[in-house]
C-alpha cells in the first residue's frame, strides 16, 4: 500500500465526516500542510504516530495485514525500470507518481520522462493513468500527463 492511498482514504473519511482540513490537523496534532500534502499524494514520509492519529480521528485503523503474492508486476515499477534504463540516476516510484499528481516533472527527471512517454506501452501508461487516479481528482491525472507530454514535446499517440 503506497501511502498516497492513505491520504485519499483520509480526506474521503474526512469528507464524510465534515471536518475541515485545518479541524482534523489541529485535532490530530498534525499541520494542514501536512495533511493537506498527505491528502494529495504528495508528502513522501509521515510517521506512524502521525498517521495512526489521522486515522483514529476519522474512524480508521492501520492494521497488518499477512502479504499476498502478487504475480503481476507493480506498474509503476515497471515504468520506472523502462524510463531508467539508459541513465546513471534511475526515475524513482515517488518521482513519477509526484509528477503524474502534480503535472510537475522532477528536476533532473526529463529524459526520463520523455523515455516513458516514447518507449512505455500505451496500455501500461493507461494502467498508471488508472492507478493514480484513485489519488486524485477526477480528470487531474490525466491533465498533468498531457501537460507533461506537452511540456516535452512528446505526442502521447505515439506509443
Amino acid at each position: 500500500m503506497r501511502l498516497q492511498e492513505f491520504g485519499f482514504a483520509v480526506r474521503h473519511a474526512r469528507q464524510q465526516l465534515g471536518l475541515t482540513q485545518q479541524a482534523l490537523a489541529k485535532s490530530a496534532g498534525v499541520s494542514r500542510t501536512t495533511l493537506n500534502q498527505l491528502e494529495n499524494g504528495l508528502f513522501s514520509n509521515l510517521s506512524v504516530n502521525k498517521l495512526q492519529s489521522l486515522l483514529e480521528k476519522v474512524g480508521l485503523t492501520l492494521a497488518l495485514l499477512p502479504a499476498t503474492k502478487n504475480k503481476r508486476k507493480d506498474p509503476f515499477e515497471a515504468a520506472c525500470t523502462t524510463a531508467s534504463i539508459s541513465y546513471k540516476n534511475p526515475l524513482t516510484v515517488d518521482e513519477l507518481i509526484r509528477g503524474l499528481l502534480t503535472g510537475a516533472i522532477p528536476a533532473g527527471k526529463r529524459p526520463h520522462f520523455r523515455t516513458l512517454l516514447q518507449e512505455v506501452p500505451k496500455i501500461l501508461l493507461q494502467e498508471l493513468v488508472s492507478e493514480a487516479k484513485r489519488w486524485s481528482e477526477a480528470g487531474k491525472v490525466e491533465k498533468n500527463l498531457v501537460k507533461i507530454a506537452d511540456e516535452l514535446g512528446v505526442s502521447l499517440n505515439d506509443n
